[in-house]
């Protein structure tokens, strides 16, 4: 196999080819476009309740943000945002790091979002998202 070239789950190419087939619409790219990123949000703001396994045991990350107290909870979610990241770097370094700073602020996005508004809330906001 060649330096540069990558088979299977890490085969760029063959995930555009998949893509572009089943997204050859315009107005379909642009729909997949725009709410990729807040489906993603909304898994990651229910993950926010799920705590990782206690062999883990990683002190939360507190800080203040615009007034604002901000925890950040390693969790499941942190852990789904982490592994897409890596997927993506490993997918394209360019592409994959834009797509993992953006899985990154999602992750933090969500976190804020979820500690103020607790489960309840952030449920009916899920809800809300997957019906859109």
């Amino acid at each position: 196999m060649a330096l540069g070239r990558r088979s299977g789950l890490f085969a760029l190419e063959k995930h555009f080819a998949f893509y572009g087939a089943y997204h050859s619409n315009k107005i379909n790219i642009a729909i997949h476009v725009l709410f990729v990123w807040p489906i993603f949000f909304s898994a990651l703001l229910i993950l926010y309740f799920v705590p990782l396994p206690p062999l883990f045991n990683l002190q939360n990350l507190e800080f203040s943000m615009w007034e604002n107290y901000v925890i950040l909870v390693w969790n499941v979610g942190f852990l789904v945002a982490l592994l897409y990241s890596v997927f993506y770097v490993s997918l394209d370094l360019k592409a994959g790091s834009l797509a993992a700073l953006l899985c990154a602020l999602c992750w933090i996005g969500s976190s804020f979002v979820a500690s103020q508004l607790g489960l309840s809330l952030a449920w009916k906001v899920n809800n809300v998202v997957g019906f859109c």
